[in-house]
């Protein structure tokens, strides 16, 4: 078999498996390199990678190592502490991100695809990244989307069976979900990243989240190259200041502007399509929402359409963000100013926004009157 600098990676893995006598972590990765050179036209090679594991099944091995990679659970309440997430699907690269945030996940994956150049020329290379930003800007997304270019499944942390009542089982589910990720060929998502990585020197917290940072750091420390690990917060200012040292790839995501707005409309509303002077309003209209808001509001838009067999319109996309604007703790969101006014006051602030975008025709769909109504409210200007 002819092994080239593509496969390193996985053939450093795969004898540093052995050296430990670590069967499972061999077969895994011998199972991940027999797919990688059968999608690289090898198939010959694969088949006798495959051979020999199948083959493998009938010899001696090691006491207590399983023949497959078993997802870890907690000991006490049996809640499994991974979670995996089916990302063969057709994931676009996230719409929300800037053309710097772009360019750094680019580069992560570039580097996260030539491990084994890197490491053959003792470069350190680092495969953890932590994203950060307010809910709903595409933290989940991007780990999605990671995954499939790496064309390695995706694990998510669950925090509800991994945070345990019982003293020091906190610790012990993380060197679990490490050991596993050891093993196991994958992107290991560490969402809600900031309830085990919190300040230790946060005088609110017990000893208890002072040993949970230590473990994740050492853990993290120990895992090196083995998977790739991105971590994800809505609350950065509370992350351990080591922590944010162990992430050479960082991330800061925020609420879209007007240009990203528009493309994830139009995106989000498919197989609806309106013209782009629709989509043009729609994205002044929800500055200040997220990702995940335009997608809620798109989702909702379609269901009407296929449920009961009706056109969406203007009016039903502007009622969808003034209800999801009425919440507490939404005053930044531009739609928010409109709460409690009847019809010619929103028509008038409109049109004070920007006369041109806001054309009394417009106003009229956006509000479901006649132009006249329109006409009529806006004569103030």
């Amino acid at each position: 078999m002819s092994t080239d600098n593509r496969y390193l990676n996985e053939v450093f893995r795969i004898v540093s498996g052995a050296l430990r006598l670590d069967i499972e972590k061999v077969r895994n990765y011998t199972s991940f390199l027999a797919d990688n050179l059968e999608k690289g036209g090898d198939a010959a090679s694969a088949n006798r990678l495959r051979k020999l594991l199948s083959d493998s099944d009938r010899q001696l091995r090691p006491a207590g190592v399983s023949m497959g990679a078993v997802a870890p659970v907690d000991p006490e309440s049996r809640f499994p502490l991974v979670e995996k997430v089916d990302v063969k699907g057709a994931f676009e690269p996230p719409l929300l991100l800037t053309q710097s945030e772009t360019d750094l996940i680019a580069e992560f994956l570039s580097v996260s695809k030539s491990l084994g150049q890197l490491e053959a020329q003792g470069v350190p290379a680092s495969l953890a990244m932590l994203l950060y930003g307010p809910p709903g800007c595409g933290k989940n997304r991007i780990a999605r989307f990671v995954a499939k270019e790496l064309g390695i499944p995706l694990y998510i942390a669950r925090l509800d069976g991994l945070i345990s009542s019982f003293l020091g089982s906190t610790s012990k589910n993380i060197r679990a979900i490490f050991e596993f990720a050891s093993k196991t060929p994958c992107v290991l998502f560490l969402d809600e990243f900031d309830a085990i990585a919190k300040l230790r020197d946060d005088t609110q917290e017990l000893g208890e989240i002072k040993r949970v940072v230590n473990s994740f750091l050492q853990n993290l420390d120990l895992l090196g190259t083995q998977s790739v690990v991105i971590a994800a917060t809505n609350h950065a200012q509370l992350l351990d200041p080591a922590v944010w040292r162990r992430f050479s790839y960082r991330v800061e995501l925020s609420y879209p502007d007007a240009e990203i707005r528009a493309r994830m409309w139009a995106s989000f509303l498919a197989p609806v399509t309106w013209p782009d002077r629709y989509i043009a309003l729609l994205a002044d209209l929800s500055e200040g929402f997220s990702g995940a808001d335009l997608q809620e509001v798109c989702s909702r838009l379609k269901r009407k359409k296929i449920a009961a067999n009706i056109e969406p319109t203007l009016k039903d996309a502007f009622s969808a963000l003034q209800q999801l604007a009425a919440g507490e703790g939404h005053q930044d969101r531009f739609m928010a100013q409109f709460r409690g006014l009847d019809s010619g006051a929103v028509a008038i602030k409109l049109r004070k926004r920007n006369q041109k975008l806001y054309s009394h025709s417009n106003i009229a769909l956006l509000l479901g009157v006649s132009k006249t109504s329109a006409y009529r409210w806006g004569l103030g200007d």
